[in-house]
């Protein structure tokens, strides 16, 4: 019996990343997406990692990714749809392009990539997505985004419940990633942040790590349809 095989998208940094490196040190065979930091993680990754340039939004990116996995993997048991961007501009700021650019990687690249999956996914097999603990909370557009998420791991759940495929959500809080550079976010800030939740710190990409493992493994076998805030303590009381 071959060892379970596990698709990851967003996986070359970050809480992709993170959560690759713990399944393949688990046991299973990876292979993860990216459109960023690909080269690097090709060179620092286990070399038993595939990586695959895919950039979310475009639908051709995903067949090649897709096709990469069947040729690799075979099929899959986990696929981890945590491929997405944030954008925190307020109503008034937010472009036409901002907006595109939100719902092109973080709906419909999830969207479709999960439909494109589908022949690979084996009865039994486990879907978790990346959501977000403040997701209602923030700039209008990426709530807007990232909430569309939520029904749609519901509609998900209850479609694919015949073949006992689980789909659930995991949302993090404010986590320790490239992401918040990017935005322009300085360490300052985000270190700031931690004083004001609950547990006293911001997460690490290895908390979400672990609730994704934990989503994709049998000890959450009766758990489909749901969202699992992973903040601290983020939104408690909320």
């Amino acid at each position: 019996m071959s060892a379970p095989a596990a698709l990851i998208t967003g996986g070359t940094s970050g809480i992709g990343r993170a959560t690759a490196e713990l399944l393949h040190e688990r046991g299973y065979r990876v292979m993860v997406t990216g459109r960023d930091s690909v080269a690097e993680a090709e060179q620092n990754l286990p070399p038993e990692i595939a990586v695959v340039r895919a950039d979310a939004r475009s639908l051709t990116d995903i067949d090649h990714a897709i096709d990469r996995a069947g040729q690799r993997l075979g099929t899959l048991d986990v696929l981890f749809l945590n491929a997405g961007i944030s954008r925190v501009k307020s109503l008034a700021a937010t472009d036409e392009a901002d907006f595109d650019a939100l719902f092109d990687i973080n709906v419909k690249g999830t969207f479709f990539t999960l439909q494109k999956a589908l022949p690979l996914l084996n009865d039994g097999a486990s879907v978790i997505l990346t959501i977000g603990a403040g997701t209602g909370i923030g700039a209008p557009a990426m709530v807007a985004a990232k909430g569309a998420l939520l029904p749609l791991m519901r509609a998900a759940a209850l479609e694919l419940a015949p073949r006992r495929i689980r789909v659930n959500a995991v949302s993090p809080g404010a986590i320790d990633t490239p992401a918040y550079s990017r935005l322009g976010i300085s360490r300052e800030t985000l270190d700031s942040w931690g004083e004001s939740i609950p547990l006293g710190r911001v997460g690490l990409p290895t908390d979400i790590a672990e609730a994704v493992a934990f989503l994709a493994s049998d000890a959450a076998g009766y758990i489909t349809g749901d969202n699992l805030v992973v903040g601290g303590g983020t939104g408690v009381g909320v």
